[in-house]
Parts: structure tokens; sequence; C-alpha cells
């Protein structure tokens, strides 16, 4: 079965000191620190493209592991609402050319924000295994750096730039269990662009997350046959830290078994990099970890969540 063989990434070095963004709106330490819980946002250079960042990650996968050769790549998707230019070619074609892949690879992007990597690794496994292919890479960029208004006191303390890289095929290590998807087009007003400005009503969505998210994954586990105790940990969408603290605390159902200390919490030097979270999380903390069970879940723009299980084959 096609499952998660290994994430790399790409993170910019430079940046935002998110402290000195917050004293300009007047937030103190404790603020930045507990409710947005990021210290550095990364920031592109002007110069790079979002196709220039999934390009930096796909290649930090393929020095990671030198037994992939790109002429073994069979098929590849990006996920990213915030395409090259215009959009137009898509994305996913620009990096095949940039990378050097072979031309009879399989590309195109998904048009998804912070559910995004939970969508396209499903859709990459179906894909691949219906067309009987070996090797597939989905990549996640969505630079927010292009649309946030930098003196929008309810954004631009929020939102990295960053890409992954996550290696689809046979053998692997991390396989995909059960999953679970939605969507509420009536949301759509809450998260979105006009004249190329990004736009968020923070406790819509906020609110959004307490009230589906943690329910969700209850209804997942249930449909798995699992319990609470059966999940090593939980990676979600790193939103905000106020975000992943409410809805850690929201998913308890006994408070004296509190599964609050399993949600995996950690942006303090990326921020939300929206379909890169997840990702990002997975490969700093679950391959050389002692997981077995692991819960995913992403929700944002759409309004737009989804939520799976990965386990470690035996």
């Amino acid at each position: 079965m096609i499952g998660i063989k290994s994430i790399a990434s790409y993170v910019p070095a430079a940046g935002l000191d998110n402290y000195v963004q917050g004293a300009k709106f007047g937030k103190d330490e404790a603020f930045m620190f507990g409710k947005i819980g990021a210290s550095f946002l990364p920031r592109k250079d002007d110069e790079q493209e979002t196709s220039d960042l999934c390009v930096e990650a796909v290649n930090n996968l393929f020095a990671a592991n030198p037994q992939l050769k790109r002429e073994s790549i069979d098929a590849l998707i990006v996920v990213t609402q915030n395409g090259d230019e215009e959009g137009l070619p898509h994305t996913a074609a620009i990096v095949q050319h940039k990378l050097g892949l072979p031309t009879h690879v399989a590309a195109f992007d998904i048009s998804l924000g912070c559910s995004g990597y939970v969508y396209g690794i499903y859709a990459l496994k179906g894909f691949m295994e219906a067309a009987g292919l070996k090797n597939g890479l989905l990549v996640t960029a969505d630079p927010y750096s292009k649309i946030v208004n930098p003196e929008d006191r309810n954004t631009t303390m929020l939102f990295g730039d960053a890409a992954t890289a996550t290696w689809m095929g046979e053998s692997a290590t991390w396989q995909l269990g059960r999953a679970k998807f939605g969507t509420d087009g009536g949301g759509a007003p809450h998260l979105k662009v006009t004249d190329g400005e990004f736009y968020m009503n923070g406790r819509q969505v906020f609110n959004f997350a307490l009230i589906k998210v943690p329910a969700h994954l209850h209804e997942l586990l249930g449909e798995s046959g699992l319990e609470n105790s059966d999940i090593d940990a939980f990676c979600i969408h790193q939103g905000s830290a106020a975000i992943v603290d409410a809805v850690a605390r929201r998913f308890e159902e006994d408070p004296e078994k509190s599964q609050a200390d399993k949600f995996i919490k950690d942006m303090l030097e990326t921020g939300n990099t929206v379909s890169s979270s997840v990702p990002l999380l997975l490969q700093k903390h679950m391959f050389d970890s002692t997981w077995k069970r692991v819960a995913i879940s992403g929700f944002g723009v759409g309004l737009s969540w989804g939520s799976a299980i990965l386990y470690k084959a035996e």
C-alpha cells in the first residue's frame, strides 16, 4: 500500500521578529506567546516565487533520501492557493520543470488552504494506487506574505512562509488509516482574498475550529474503533497557540484523563504556515518517535476540514 515514506521542508532563514510586530500593535510578550504562539515569522525573499519554495523543499527531500531518484517520480501534487504569478499555468508544472523531473510525471495543483495536507495525502494515495504509480511527491507551499497586509493586526502577526515535500510510495513506515472530511462554503466570507489582500474574521474562525475540530476527531476515532488513549499524538493545524490550546481543552471528555498534553504545539519559529503546518509537525516529531498511531487534522479557509489516522506499519 502507498504510505508516507519521508517528509522534508524548507523554512526561509529571513523573517520578522514577531515581538517587534506585537509592540507596534500594543501587544505584550504574554499575548504574543500565549495567544499567537510565534516569536518569529519566516518570509520568502521578494524574488522567490511559490514554485521556488517548493523546489527547495523537494531538493531537501532528495538530499535526505539519496535512494529516491528524480527519474523515479511518477506523480507530483502541489497544494497551494497562492501559486506563481496569477496562477496560470499550474504551479506543479513549473515545479516539475525547475526540478528537472521526467515529462511522464502527472503534475497538478490542489487549491486548498489549511486542510490541504490531509486532503492531499489521500488524493495522492488514491491517484497512485488507481494508476499503478510507485513514487509520488506531495508539496505544500502557501506563502501568505504575498497577500497579508503588514498593517492588518488581525493577520500580520500570524502567518509564516514555508514549504514541505512528502514522499509517498510503497513499503512505507507510516500508513494512512481512516479519514473524514467536511466543507461549509457558507463560511467563505470569513477567510478570503479581495483585490489581492487577505481578510480573516478571527473570532468566527476560532469559533469554527472550537466547535468543529474536537467533535470531528471524536467521530473519526469512533468510526476507527479507537479510544482516545489509543492515539499517541494529535498533530493538528497550527492556526495559533490559542486555537491549539482551545481545541485540546474542548477535546477532553474526562478531565481526569486529560489528552491535552498529546496535542503537539510547535509554531514558535514558524507561525501559521497554512497547508505546511501539519507536515512540519510530522517531520519534526513523528519519524524519530516511539509513536505508533497519530491523529492529524487540518481546518480553515473554505471553510474546509479534514482529519485522519496515521499508523506505523508492523
